[in-house]
């Protein structure tokens, strides 16, 4: 069996825009509907959904048949929590909240076997093959593809540092604990959120990497597009089953008067 490719890794570094879809439902028949419809990768969310590594698995497997690509976000920079996600299967992580360089190293650190990494090393998991891919342990970094979430202030003014650091992929811009760190909690939509992020997606491609967000503005999508963004995710699941209930329901009430 040979190193499943990273399509998504690929996509960033030939400057290819990935159009992305969140997910928080965590459901395997959700997600093998939802990887059908067309969009390059899909965000496993961990840090705000019930999932974890073991309920990650199952929708894992569920989208390995589509031609999308797996991203999982752990809930935290946490060696262990990462060494779990990555002998599942998932070759494509977003690590939030790092807020300097030094984290930055520490997540690169999380996805590397020693000598040049702490990932801790087992023969037989999901993401070796149970043991068949031949060199995997030599081999998993190729395809490995580390992205970094900015999302305070104080992370913002240390974008260039952080995308100085070997190993990192790409940086995603949070919007949501940003317009927070800025004073506007629940306001992602506030100017000067979008001036920050805007700028923030700009500083990142001028470093030499490819920005990420997440927006339901779709918008302020084609705004963060423009800016320089290249996997930016326009909706998530639970919007938009919400949207289409609430649009039938009141479909229907206008009709019954």
């Amino acid at each position: 069996m040979d190193l499943p490719k990273n399509a998504f890794k690929a996509a960033l570094k030939a400057g290819r825009t990935q159009l992305g879809l969140w997910c928080t439902i965590p459901d395997p028949m959700v997600a093998e509907m939802l990887s059908a419809t067309g969009y390059d990768w899909m965000m496993f969310d961990t840090e705000h959904s019930p999932m974890d590594a073991l309920g990650t698995l199952p929708l894992l497997r569920a989208v390995a048949p589509a031609p999308v690509s797996a991203v999982v976000r752990p809930g935290a920079l946490d060696a262990v929590e990462i060494k779990k996600m990555l002998d599942c299967g998932a070759q494509t992580l977003l690590v939030p909240y790092i807020q300097d360089a030094a984290q930055a190293r520490a997540a690169v650190d999380a996805v590397r076997y020693p000598p040049a990494g702490i990932r801790g090393v087992a023969g037989m998991t999901r993401a070796s093959g149970y043991g068949t891919i031949e060199g995997y342990h030599r081999r998993a970094g190729e395809e490995i593809c580390l992205l970094l979430q900015v999302e305070t202030a104080a992370a913002l003014a240390e974008i260039e540092a952080i995308a100085a650091v070997e190993g990192v992929d790409g940086v995603f811009v949070g919007p949501a604990d940003l317009a927070a760190s800025l004073g506007h909690p629940g306001e992602t939509g506030h100017p000067e959120v979008k001036a920050a992020v805007l700028d923030a997606i700009r500083r990142i491609a001028a470093a030499g990497l490819p920005p990420g967000l997440l927006t339901l503005d779709q918008g302020f999508a084609a705004e963060a597009l423009e800016a320089g963004a290249r996997f930016v995710a326009v909706d998530l699941d639970l919007a938009l089953l919400q949207r289409g209930a609430r649009a039938r329901a009141a479909e229907w009430r206008e009709r019954l008067g």
